[in-house]
């Protein structure tokens, strides 16, 4: 694997929570061969107090806090500065388009510089002037962008060339082909009365290609009709 991969930046005021979960698995070993470049950014470090502030009472009351601009800004500047390159700005945020395998596919080619909200959110100026494109993981709140950052991170890493072991895997998965993935058996051939279905033990390669389509077919119809309506649109 070459040295060369995508580079993704994570502004972040907890980045041991996202280089941590990073160190796991097919994502783990490609940032350690090279494969993706992963870097974060703390606005704690362009802050000018002594207590490093990164938030404040948000205008208007209410509870929470809310980030500040000044470091926000100041830390996805650095990030920029030091890429070179016009990736986007992303903010994980649940008021974001919805998080699909489309956008981690293009992310897997360019990079990104990703951006984790805590407390109530992020001065709304810094999205104005900063913010490339908010993207959420789902319809639910965390209590920081960091999780949803990794999600992202995750899917991304995972589809660049070379990272998985078999190029076939990442075309086979569900959403690639924009339906669901078909079920999948392995050893022994029966387990507690059930069995594996008897053409994927066939050897007829065709046979198996034609159950595993309509597997995948019945699947996305009984889990997620909503990609089929996606596809007729």
């Amino acid at each position: 694997m070459s040295r060369s991969g995508p580079r993704f930046d994570v502004v972040t005021i907890f980045p041991e929570m996202v280089t941590a979960a990073l160190g796991y698995g097919v994502v783990g070993r490609a940032l350690e061969a090279g494969g993706a470049q992963v870097a974060t950014w703390d606005p704690r470090d362009y802050t000018s107090d002594r207590h490093r502030t990164v938030d404040d009472r948000p205008y208007g009351g209410g509870p929470g806090m809310v980030m500040k601009f000044e470091p926000l800004a100041a830390a996805v500047r650095a990030a920029k500065a030091e890429r070179g390159d016009k990736a986007p700005v992303v903010y994980l945020s649940p008021q974001g388009r919805r998080f699909d395998d489309r956008r981690a596919r293009e992310l897997a080619a360019t990079g990104a510089v990703l951006v984790c909200g805590r407390y109530e959110g992020v001065d709304e100026r810094f999205v104005e002037a900063c913010v490339d494109e908010e993207l959420s993981i789902g319809d639910y709140v965390l209590s920081g962008g960091e999780p949803a950052a990794v999600v992202v991170l995750d899917a991304a890493i995972r589809l660049i060339p070379g990272v998985l072991g078999d190029e076939n895997s990442a075309a086979e998965d569900s959403f690639a082909t924009g339906i669901l993935d078909c079920p999948h058996y392995t050893r022994p051939e029966e387990i507690e009365g059930r069995r594996v279905p008897e053409v994927l033990l066939s050897g007829d390669h065709a046979a198996i290609s034609q159950w595993r389509l309509a597997e995948a077919q019945r699947r996305t119809r009984a889990r997620r009709t909503d990609l089929l309506a996606d596809e007729s649109a």
